[in-house]
């Protein structure tokens, strides 16, 4: 028996840990992670063991040798170039003659590899995945199997609402030699993505097997110091280095401890250790070898890597420092901060939590370090979501922040390109923007300033033009002390995880491309962006049909910037337009949800006493449009879907449509009685926009019944959509009121189960399980058919809860559905 250690992991979440050696020799409980795996594999009697290397191989074949010290014959293959985890064991196929095992050099186990390969045999398996149910699965790769083992499905590093099991891919696998049939001869490879398919693809018998042993991926910092407290607690089996002085406290060979040191287990002293007079040692610390503590120092909870020197007084809680790291008299090392390798800290200076410092940087006697240093540069404090950033202006999203972000998202594109950038009518995002536009021209990107614009033209001009990609700075529509920045990719539409993880990346490691003078971008004012949206708009109406029409419509702007947009785009239009809060105005254009009820509610006033056969408020950003009737009746989101649907169908003649998939039943009937055909999209708006627009979907729909044109842009646009209903009013005799009377009504019922996040995996394979034989949609969550009607159970992608959606045969049973999963879901997450 052979195995393979994947130890070419550069651990990039990891830095500045790993800025300057590869993950795999990152010490855990003073030895590199490699080196337990080693060990636990000379336990098992597996001897005859290759290691595949790429970043700083060096380092590896120097510490290791050829195995001799550890009783193993280790070899090596090295890459030249990233081949992919699959690429990686092809690359070492010279050795591997027979039966062998794989698995990762830089995640901690003691799983038992005997009865692993036990399974592997009784199975008959060509490839044998080990598993593990974990707590939070969305950093690894998901795996469903059958009653017997048999693989049903591989997820990779899914979202919340793809998250269908909490069983998921440890990268500990068992192979025949017969497995490189199914590697390609050359080029990258990876299991997940290429082998794993092909296995399933060719119905070749691949197992899973699932482990009770210790598993854990030190894939970040949070994860790492967790380690070490598993360590210490014994939840893992691995070889401890010194002697056990007491229980819970190991110390190292020829270890200095002053009796009037304390020290409170469990804890770990390394090899010629000294530990002075009054210095403090809490619960879950590691001392690497020649690390000196000084006279009252307190430490609790810190890793501290070998030859490092922490000073008389100094006090370290809950953090990383790096080897031959100097740390002097006085010094405060905040939780969860890092120091790399060989950082020198002054006297009396303060580094505050979550900052990391990279190698061989210092710090000055008595500063007060807030932010991460990299290269001379700043920390931020920042809020994150999805596809972009949300927060309190100028306490949660600043314009150093804003400055960071832009040149974090321009170091992901080539210098010398072009970046469209906009913003709503109030000041915060003025101030915001123009810190981003300098953030652009620092990191060598030039900048087509739009100025004041909806959010939509932002997205056409970047489709439409020569950008690389956009942002628009915005009031949130549901706090108007918050602003959000959000991020565009090349085709005007929000980026999409993985572009979004480079960003997030580069701001985290403080990694910016810096440009020098001659290479700073430009500003440009694009001087017919509006024109050519407009065109365009007017190009996807009806424009004939509605000015023969007369039509009769209140809009309310709310100060936004629709106000500079649908004039200009119903010019030609003839519709008799009685338009409120019809001007831009800084102060007044950050509406409260309160604030924006009165104003529907205004417009519904002002429609019925006007006479107008409509009326739209739109949203600050542009993208949205409430709709009232000519009876003054505002409409629901089901409604407003439902009448945008079936005009849509009366005039194409059905067609593909993209469904949510929380939509109700009745838009699906609807869709088949005009032989359309409907395309699942997730609930996301960003993503469900790209699935429509990716399946030729002629008119598609977000959660909250507003609707998209993605022939036109996969995106919502508050102006298109009021003007695609003047069309649809255009093209008879009916009133508005009365198309929306004569519309079919859905029964779905909405509710959120609040659950630790850690329980949102379980919650999905149960669901996933329960669902295994029904008529089921796992787009995003998982629905499927129950009791004369429907269930959708999806994961929030963000908060600690889960989402149900439920249908039946009238309100009533809908109610009851729900309930009954709602129950269900309760029991399972508490």
């Amino acid at each position: 028996m052979k195995a393979v250690i994947m130890a070419g992991g550069e651990g990039t979440r990891l830095r500045p840990l790993t800025s300057n050696q590869p993950k795999p020799m990152l010490p855990v409980a003073n030895r590199p992670i490699m080196e337990h795996i080693l060990r636990l594999l000379r336990r098992h009697e597996i001897t005859d063991v290759v290691g595949t290397l790429a970043f700083l191989a060096s380092v590896i074949r120097n510490y290791f040798g050829d195995g001799s010290d550890l009783g193993v014959n280790l070899s090596y293959a090295t890459e030249e170039t990233p081949l992919g985890t699959a690429g990686s064991v092809r690359n070492a196929a010279e050795h591997l003659d027979e039966r062998f095992i794989v698995i990762s050099g830089d995640a901690l186990t003691d799983i038992d590899l005997t009865h692993v390969v036990k399974a592997h045999d009784e199975s008959g398996a060509l490839a044998t995945v080990v598993l593990a149910r974990v707590e939070n699965p969305l950093e690894f790769g998901i795996v469903i199997t059958n009653e017997d083992g048999r693989i049903e499905r591989f997820m990779e590093k899914p979202g919340w609402g793809q998250v269908f099991s909490d069983t998921i891919n440890t990268g500990i696998y068992v192979f025949e030699p017969e497995i490189f049939t199914y590697i390609a001869p050359d080029g990258p490879s990876d299991f997940s993505d290429d082998v794993f398919p092909a296995l399933l693809k060719a119905e070749a018998p691949l197992f899973g097997c699932v482990m009770d042993g210790y598993w854990c991926d030190v894939g970040n910092l949070e994860s790492y110091l967790k380690v070490h407290q598993d360590v210490l607690r014994r939840l893992v089996d691995i070889e401890m280095e010194g002697f056990e002085l007491r229980e819970g406290l190991w110390v190292g060979e020829a270890a200095e401890i002053s009796p009037e040191a304390r020290i409170e287990g469990p804890a770990l002293i390394g090899d010629f250790c000294r530990i002075e007079a009054g210095a403090e040692v809490g619960e879950f610390t590691v001392l690497g070898n020649n690390v000196i503590v000084r006279r009252d120092s307190a430490l609790d909870r810190a890793v501290i890597h070998e030859n490092a020197h922490l000073g008389e007084l100094t006090h370290l809680r809950g953090c990383v420092v790096g080897k031959n790291s100097d740390i002097r008299r006085g010094a405060t090392v905040g939780e969860g901060a890092v120091l790399g390798d060989d950082t020198f800290v002054g006297e009396r200076a303060i580094v505050n939590p979550d900052v990391k410092i990279y190698p061989f940087k210092m710090v000055e006697s008595e500063a007060i370090v807030s932010h991460s240093i990299v290269w001379e540069s700043k920390g931020s404090r920042h809020v994150l979501g999805e596809g972009g950033v949300q927060g309190i202006a100028n306490v949660d999203v600043t314009p150093e922040m804003a400055v960071r972000l832009a040149m974090a998202y321009a170091t992901t594109i080539p210098k010398g390109s072009v970046i469209a950038a906009s913003r709503d009518a109030s000041k915060a995002s003025r101030t915001l923007k123009r810190a981003m536009i300098a953030g652009f021209n620092a990191a060598g990107v030039h900048v087509d300033d739009l100025e004041t614009t909806t959010l939509p033209v932002t997205r056409f001009h970047v489709r439409n033009g020569q950008t690389a990609g956009g942002v628009s700075v915005r009031t949130s529509r549901f706090d108007p002390s918050q602003v959000e920045i959000r991020f565009l990719d090349a085709s005007g539409l929000d980026l999409d995880d993985s572009k979004w993880r480079k960003i997030e990346r580069n701001l985290s490691r403080g990694e910016f491309r810096r440009s020098l003078e001659a290479d700073f971008g430009e500003i440009y004012y694009p001087p017919r962006a509006t024109e050519f949206y407009t065109a365009a708009v007017n190009n996807a109406i009806d424009a004939g049909a509605i000015h023969e029409a007369h039509l009769k419509a209140v809009v309310d702007h709310g100060w936004g910037a629709t106000a500079l947009m649908l004039p200009r785009t119903i010019g030609r239009l003839g519709i008799d337009l009685l338009a409120l809060n019809s001007y831009v105005d800084p102060d007044r254009c950050t509406l409260s949800p309160e604030e924006r009820t009165d104003g529907i509610l205004r417009v519904s006033d002002t429609v019925r006493a006007s006479g107008s056969n409509l009326g739209v408020l739109f949203d600050p950003t542009g993208e949205r449009a409430e709709i009232v009737d000519d009876t003054g009746r505002v409409l629901s989101g089901d409604q407003r879907a439902m009448l945008f649907l079936r005009s849509w169908l009366e005039q194409s003649e059905g067609g593909v449509v993209g469904l949510p998939v929380s939509s109700s039943i009745e838009l699906v009937r609807e869709v088949e009685r005009f032989g359309g055909s409907v395309v699942w999209t997730e609930l996301a708006l960003a993503r469900a926009g790209a699935t429509a627009g990716s399946a030729g979907a002629g008119i598609a729909f977000s959660v909250d019944g507003d609707v998209m044109f993605p022939s036109f842009m996969p995106a919502l646009d508050g102006i298109l959509a009021f003007l695609k209903l003047c069309s649809y009013l255009s093209g008879g005799d009916l009133a508005l009121s009365q198309r929306v009377d004569a519309l079919p009504v859905g029964n779905v019922v909405h509710r959120s189960v609040s659950m630790p996040t850690d329980s949102k995996g379980t919650v999905m394979r149960v669901m996933t399980e329960r669902a295994r034989g029904l008529v089921a949609i796992m787009v995003d969550g998982v629905r499927f058919e129950t009791g004369g009607g429907w269930i959708l159970v999806a994961p929030d992608p963000t908060a600690p809860a889960c989402h149900l959606w439920a249908e039946g045969r009238d309100q009533a049973s809908g109610v009851e559905i729900v309930e009954e999963y709602v129950r269900r879901v309760e029991e399972i997450a508490h």
